[in-house]
């Protein structure tokens, strides 16, 4: 089960983590989770370039360690990356120990002050925990930000097999407004519904003078 839209009660609940960020201009949020992936990063990295927009890639340790050529391509390419751990590791699953070790691997490759969990689930025990540890591998990397752990307020549901690439397009139009941070997935499971969502949400967004930014310090 999960929302596409983020319930207010689930903000409220979880009120130190950023769900959106106020807007009064027509600015979105895109976000990638799960990569670097060979295909799927490059593609989304092609069509962010053809609108001019910028996005925030929350990747995965082991994949970056893979993909390292991709992974300096996002950078150079003026985008922001975040921490997702080193293995996707589900916070409600496994010790709060393993969890902040695995955190801790990841910011070895990945030098960010912002931290994505997996699945959307982490600890309410860990949450500050957490931001300690992001906040000082980032200062010892020479990042001088508060740490953030960003969650969402859309999700395009490009993960879920069950839906069609044009229900993942509609969950997006349908729910984003300014401010809005949107969650795709440039990962494999994701690609069928990613290559035809994607293209479709840059277009719509841009033509009603949307403008897609990193996320902010």
């Amino acid at each position: 089960m999960y929302f596409i839209k983020a319930p207010f009660w689930l903000r409220s609940l979880y009120r130190p983590l950023i769900w959106k960020i106020p807007e009064r201009e027509k600015i979105l949020y895109l976000t990638f989770d799960d990569g670097p992936h060979e295909t799927a990063t490059p593609f989304v990295l092609d069509q962010l370039n053809k609108f001019g927009a910028k996005a925030t890639f929350f990747c995965i340790g082991k994949n970056v360690d893979e993909q390292p050529a991709i992974y300096q391509r996002l950078i150079e390419e003026g985008h922001r990356v975040g921490n997702h751990t080193q293995n996707h590791l589900n916070g409600w699953k496994v010790s709060e120990a393993e969890y902040l070790g695995n955190i801790d691997q990841a910011a070895k490759s990945i030098h960010s002050n912002l931290f994505r969990p997996p699945y959307g689930r982490i600890k309410m025990g860990a949450i500050n925990k957490v931001k300690d540890l992001i906040e000082k591998n980032a200062k010892e990397r020479g990042i001088f930000a508060a740490a953030k752990i960003v969650m969402w307020d859309v999700l395009s549901g490009d993960f879920d097999t069950r839906l069609t690439p044009g229900d993942c397009l509609k969950n997006v139009t349908k729910n984003a407004s300014s401010g809005s941070i949107i969650v795709f997935h440039d990962s494999a499971k994701a690609w069928e519904r990613l290559e035809f969502a994607l293209p479709w949400v840059l277009d719509y967004y841009s033509k009603e003078g949307y403008h897609f930014k990193v996320i902010p310090d």
